[in-house]
């Protein structure tokens, strides 16, 4: 009898832990940058509040997708969601770029009012695609790392640059230099074998790859303000019942506002950190901001083209 309980209760055990999902959320990222960490208490909430009935692992610095991969990945549902830096996506629709347009949006304010004009489109877009938009988290402001320091775009003349999405390419072509596609955990050693001698990218980046240990300039010139965008399948989602899917969507709205509370916090830290470890930290000459700025212009110009309907009610909703 003793025997016949024991195993009464264990395949009880077995039972529970059968019904239970378990998700897996590739991230591109390291533990050390915020995305990720909110990532992480984005998860925490979900288990605690379905009671362990969801249980999402959080795969994080491509450990278990490429970064490149992960859209694909969750649209197939080979994972349940994932975590996607939103311009790498350019390619398959212009609406995508939006938050990769330099001077578009360069203050948090402004970012928040693009992404708010974005959004509908983002998930129409998302929507073809079998996913799901559950939440996004801004990075600070994109500036200007170089083995060398810059006052004019000649100065980078020649010179090959790092490029993570359509949009990074196209700017560093008309930067005049070469684009050169390198993902975050090659970024060292881009560096250190002479593949790339400039990026642009955030002090968190930066932080979180060392840079001082492979480029000597800092120049803030605070390009654009990029997003990670957090999508779920589909098809996953509807299988979960009501309740589950609001704790996901609860989580989710918190994960974001949580996001863009701590952006700037980090930004300023990050850009300490810099600093601190002896780079040559400036703010960019009349000159440069100058010419870049017309590049911004271009830019814009060049993305409505691609879809003067789709881009053109994103701009006309951006008011900045």
């Amino acid at each position: 009898m003793k025997k016949i309980t024991t195993a009464l209760v264990f395949g009880s055990l077995l039972s529970t832990s059968a019904m239970a999902d378990k998700w897996h959320m590739p991230t591109p990222y390291g533990d050390g940058n915020l995305p990720t960490q909110i990532a992480y208490g984005f998860a925490e909430e979900i288990k605690d509040k379905t009671e362990g009935e969801l249980d999402i692992t959080v795969h994080s610095a491509g450990s278990l997708v490429k970064h490149t991969e992960i859209p694909r990945a969750v649209k197939t549902g080979q994972v349940q969601i994932g975590e996607v830096f939103l311009g790498i996506l350019g390619n398959e629709h212009p609406v995508f770029k939006h938050d990769n347009i330099p001077f578009l949006a360069t203050s948090f304010e402004d970012a928040k009012s693009l992404w708010e004009a974005a959004k509908p489109a983002v998930e129409k877009q998302l929507d073809k695609r079998g996913m799901k938009l559950l939440y996004a988290v801004a990075w600070p402001a994109q500036s200007l790392y170089t083995e060398m320091p810059v006052a004019q775009l000649s100065d980078l003349e020649g010179s090959k640059m790092r490029a993570y999405s359509p949009s990074t390419s196209r700017l560093a072509d008309l930067m005049g230099t070469t684009p050169t596609t390198i993902q975050v955990p090659d970024i060292p050693q881009a560096f250190s074998t002479g593949i790339i001698q400039a990026m642009i990218t955030s002090p968190s980046t930066g932080v979180d790859s060392q840079a001082w240990d492979y480029v000597n300039y800092y120049t803030d010139v605070k390009a654009w303000i990029p997003k990670n965008i957090i999508v779920v399948n589909k098809r996953a989602f509807r299988r979960l019942d009501k309740d589950t899917q609001t704790a996901i969507l609860d989580a989710a709205k918190h994960a974001e506002a949580l996001g863009w509370e701590k952006v700037a916090e980090r930004a300023a830290s990050d850009k300490q950190k810099l600093i601190d470890n002896g780079m040559n930290v400036s703010d960019p000459s009349d000159a440069l901001i100058k010419e870049l700025q017309a590049i911004g212009n271009t830019m814009v110009s060049e993305w409505k083209a691609e879809d003067p309907q789709e881009v053109g009610a994103i701009l006309d909703r951006y008011q900045p």
